[in-house]
Parts: C-alpha cells; sequence; structure tokens
C-alpha cells in the first residue's frame, strides 16, 4: 500500500488560551488520489484540521498538541509551513491574506521560485495553472485591483502551480458565482482523477461538492463523528444532523421520499423512474412582507453611476438602482461584476467617477474580509455582552478573535457593525462565508426583522439557496449593469446556474426555490 498523504493517530489540539480542545483524539489515513470532504457545523473543527494539515497549526497559531500528524511522511512536529507547503498545498477561506504579489503573474511564479525551480519549468507552470483555472486573462492585473472571487481562483492557481500530492482548501466556492464555483469542483475532480492530487476540502455548500467525493468526515466538537461514503453520510444526516442535510437530500426527506440523493441528476432521476412530472408552470411570485400604507420610501438611490479606473476597465457602468425602506434585495451576479464596487458606493467609502449616488439615512457595511473589523485581543473587546450573544460565541469572550473559525468571525463582525447603528440600509458583501445552515437561518430571520423595522437590505451573495431563503428582489448583475431586477422567483426558477437545486431539479415549476416549497409542489402539484 502506498504511504498516506495524511496520518494522524490520536491527534488533539488547543489554542493559547481556549478551555476546550479544537481537535481531540483524531485517528485517520488519508490515501494518495482521494477527494475527501470535511463537514460540520460552524465551529466544529473543520478549519482547524486543514491549519493542521499544512502546519500553521501549531506553528503559527502556537498552542498544545498530542498525538501524531504526519504529512507526506513528514512529523508536523518537526516540520513547519515552508517544508510541508512542497506536498501540501493550502488556499484558507480568506484568500486576500494569502496572496503577497502586487501582479497576478507574479503570484503565481512565487512559491515555484521559492522551491528552486528553473525559470522556463516556472513559466510553463504558470501558463497552465493560469489556463486551468481561467486566471489566464487575469495574468497581467494588478492584485488589488481584483475581485473577493477572482482573488480566490488566483490563490488556487498559485497552489496547484507546483503539483502538490495534497490540496487543502477551506470554502473555495464561497466567493465563486455558480458557474465558477461549479467549474472549480469539476477542476478538482480532474486534479484528483487524473493528477492524482489528494484532496481535503471543507466546505459548508455541500451541494455544489458532495458528488464529488468518494469520501466525507463528519466533524462535531473537534471529533470524527462519521467516516462514510457521500449516500451513507446524507443517511446519517437525515437521521442525527439535519441542518448538514443537501437541498435534494431534505426536498425528498420532507416529501417522504427515500432514500436521499447525491446529486441533482440523481434526485432528478429519481423523481422521473417515479413517474412524477412537473404540473404546468406557474410560478408565482414570493409573498413579500406586509408593509403599512405609504411607508415605503427611498432610501437610497443610484443614478447613472460609473466608477472607471484610471488604467483599467469601467467596473460600474451608468448603474440606476433604488431600495425603499423594508425592503430585502440580494445582490447577485457573475465575478468581477462590480457587486463589491457598487457596496462601497453605497456607503460612500469610494465616490462615482460619473453620476451620483443619493442617500436618505446612514448606511451599514460589512465588508468580505471579517478580519478588517477585529481589532482587539478578545472577543469581549470586540462588542457588547449582547452582541457577543446574538453572533452564537458566549462562554468564548476570552478567546482571541484570529483562533475564532470563519464563520464565528463572520458572525462577530456582522453584530459589530450592526451593533448601535442609526442607519437606513444594511450592505453585507458575502456575508455567509464560512457559516453553516443553521446560522444561515438565523441570518435570514435577522434580515427579516431589519426589514420590518424599516430599514432597507441589500446583500451581495453567491449562494442562491440563502438568496432564496429570505429575499423579495434579486438584482443579478453582468460586468458593471444590473440585467435583471425581479422577484426571486422570476430570476431564481428555471435557470441553469442562478437557481436553487429545487429549482433546478423540479425544472422551475412552480416557482418552488427551497425544500419546504419543494415538497409541497410535490405533494400538491406533481402528479404521476
Amino acid at each position: 500500500m502506498p504511504e498516506p498523504v495524511l496520518r494522524a493517530e490520536g491527534f488533539g489540539y488547543r489554542y493559547p488560551g481556549a478551555a476546550r480542545d479544537a481537535l481531540a483524539d483524531l485517528t485517520l489515513a488519508l490515501e494518495p488520489g482521494s477527494f475527501t470532504l470535511v463537514v460540520g457545523e460552524s465551529g466544529s473543527g473543520k478549519s482547524t484540521l486543514l491549519r493542521a494539515a499544512c502546519g500553521l497549526v501549531p506553528h503559527f497559531h502556537g498552542g498544545d498538541v498530542r498525538g501524531e500528524l504526519e504529512i507526506a511522511g513528514m512529523d508536523l512536529r518537526d516540520y513547519g509551513p515552508n517544508e510541508l507547503a512542497a506536498s501540501c498545498a493550502t488556499l484558507l477561506q480568506d484568500p486576500e491574506t494569502q496572496v503577497v504579489m502586487s501582479g497576478v503573474g507574479a503570484e503565481l511564479a512565487l512559491p515555484l521560485e521559492q522551491r528552486g525551480y528553473e525559470a522556463a519549468a516556472i513559466a510553463r507552470a504558470v501558463e497552465e495553472a493560469a489556463l486551468e483555472l481561467g486566471v489566464a486573462h487575469l495574468l497581467d492585473r494588478r492584485t488589488d485591483t481584483l475581485s473577493g472571487g477572482e482573488l480566490q481562483r488566483v490563490g488556487l492557481a498559485a497552489a496547484v502551480a507546483g503539483k502538490p500530492a495534497l490540496l487543502v482548501l477551506d470554502e473555495p466556492t464561497s466567493q465563486l458565482d455558480p458557474v465558477a464555483g461549479d467549474d472549480l469542483v469539476w477542476l478538482l475532480r480532474r486534479l484528483n482523477e487524473e493528477w492524482g492530487t489528494a484532496v481535503l476540502l471543507a466546505e459548508h455548500r455541500l451541494e455544489r461538492c458532495l458528488a464529488a467525493a468518494d469520501r466525507v468526515l463528519a466533524m462535531e466538537r473537534g471529533r470524527v463523528a462519521l467516516d462514510a461514503a457521500p449516500a451513507e453520510f446524507l443517511e446519517w444526516a437525515a437521521e442525527r444532523r439535519s441542518v448538514l442535510a443537501t437541498p435534494a437530500a431534505r426536498l425528498f426527506s420532507l416529501a417522504g421520499i427515500g432514500p436521499p440523493p447525491v446529486s441533482v441528476k440523481e434526485a432528478r432521476d429519481r423523481l422521473c423512474d417515479a413517474g412524477l412530472a412537473p404540473a404546468p408552470d406557474e410560478r408565482p411570485g414570493v409573498p413579500g412582507i406586509a408593509r403599512t400604507p405609504g411607508r415605503s420610501m427611498s432610501v437610497l438611490r443610484f443614478e447613472g453611476v460609473w466608477h472607471e479606473l484610471a488604467d483599467g476597465p469601467a467596473i460600474l457602468r451608468g448603474i440606476d438602482l433604488e431600495l425603499r425602506t423594508g425592503e430585502l434585495v440580494a445582490l447577485m451576479g457573475r465575478n468581477g461584476a462590480g457587486k463589491s464596487t457598487l457596496l462601497r458606493h453605497a456607503k460612500g467609502l469610494v465616490d462615482p467617477t460619473r453620476g451620483r449616488v443619493i442617500r436618505d439615512g446612514g448606511v451599514a457595511l460589512l465588508l468580505q474580509n471579517p478580519g478588517d473589523f477585529l481589532i482587539h485581543e478578545h472577543v469581549r473587546d470586540e462588542a457588547g455582552p449582547d452582541a457577543v450573544e446574538r453572533a452564537g460565541l458566549g462562554g468564548r469572550e476570552a478567546d482571541h478573535p484570529r483562533d475564532l473559525s470563519g464563520g464565528e468571525r463572520q458572525r462577530l463582525a456582522l453584530e459589530i457593525v450592526l451593533e448601535g447603528a442609526d442607519v437606513a440600509v444594511v450592505c453585507l458583501d458575502e456575508p455567509t462565508r464560512g457559516m453553516d445552515r443553521g446560522w444561515k437561518e438565523a441570518l435570514a430571520a435577522r434580515l427579516r426583522e431589519l426589514a420590518e423595522r424599516g430599514l432597507a437590505v441589500i446583500v451581495a451573495t453567491h449562494d442562491t439557496e440563502f438568496a432564496a431563503s429570505w429575499a423579495e428582489r434579486i438584482v443579478l448583475m453582468g460586468p458593471g449593469t444590473v440585467i435583471a431586477d425581479g422577484s426571486a422567483s422570476s430570476v431564481l426558477a428555471g435557470g441553469r446556474h442562478f437557481a436553487t437545486d429545487v429549482a433546478r431539479i423540479l425544472d422551475g415549476a412552480g416557482g418552488a426555490l427551497t425544500p419546504e416549497a419543494g415538497a409541497e409542489l410535490l405533494a400538491r402539484e406533481l402528479v404521476p
């Protein structure tokens, strides 16, 4: 048998000053060429496991280690991130903190230069990685002009350029649009199958990548609660941890159909085999919040807004957009379409090169990187006690914010932005990065609460499932322009990419977007 690319024996780890272990008694082995998906609720230990695999735990974070962990035969106690990087490439949750060079081409070349590759080999590897990741058109761009999704793809290209034996990824699709996210998963599958690269992937949006995996590790409080194939994992999740189930699995469970499907294709085939066919497509609109007559008024307006770079393209091109009190708006679109730039204009962080932004009240903005909002040594110093509790961090007040999981940092940053804010508009840029479904549902409820108080809410997101759970209105952007502006059902039902899994499974029938709506449709309108 070949040597495992990762081997753990009774491995445990605790962050400095933490009250409990982040990882406890892990015993497992990852074989070369395997594709392992790590799942679990926020704070379950997924990111810590990945940090240990690349040596950041404990060599960067410090803390106490027990047991054994080897990566490509190298003992974690004796080798740090620099030595492990030749065998284990890593892309963590915040790609903006990993990109260190000013140019994209230089960023892809850097890890190869550090390992002493010849110039010709570096040039070839950079070209291949850029083509495979779809970033060849960005090679001459400055990294500080890239969107979050573009940075994520550039970071991944730099990681795979050296053909590592193990590729470790933490939420790699979190900032990618639906098309780019699907492309990334297929690329990982190709790297895995054709190059023999072992993949260790932590992800909350399991519907994107479960079908590509051959193994699932379900984490609970730092331990492996289940180690199984994808189909077995879904059956376990349906019985034990419904919050981890995919939308397709939840649809089948709510409709009383079993066993749960691993993919959209399997779900469609199963419904077809059962003789179920979509009823006539009615696509009713999604009911909105009941509002008092005369309550709705304009609070934010874009009038012909352009944002043009002095030495680059126009990021926004003549945007006309209005938000009114109590509206719940999801801002969607491809990577680089200008969503983040639009929200920065809403806040006033940048000024239009042409046109104007009119604000009737304050604007709160949560940017993509929650670390920008965390500046103290302890969680208790970042926000008040009530805000810490709302972030789900009660009992973690003494922890350092850097030791929180990505989802925990995101929730804390959100509460910092909202705490005591006297605003009319709330803007959130990819707020669900690192959040499990339970916390996404809690965030959706919080957004509805803000809207009922009369605030306008606009959220930039690539998560169609999340958008469908709360948004009344979808604004879909193309390159710098608004190409669609309508109800959630009119935009997210019936599409191929900007659509929920339930809408894809049911061909958009009845405008059903969520598992609950889809199960009701199966019971009521789908006939054998």
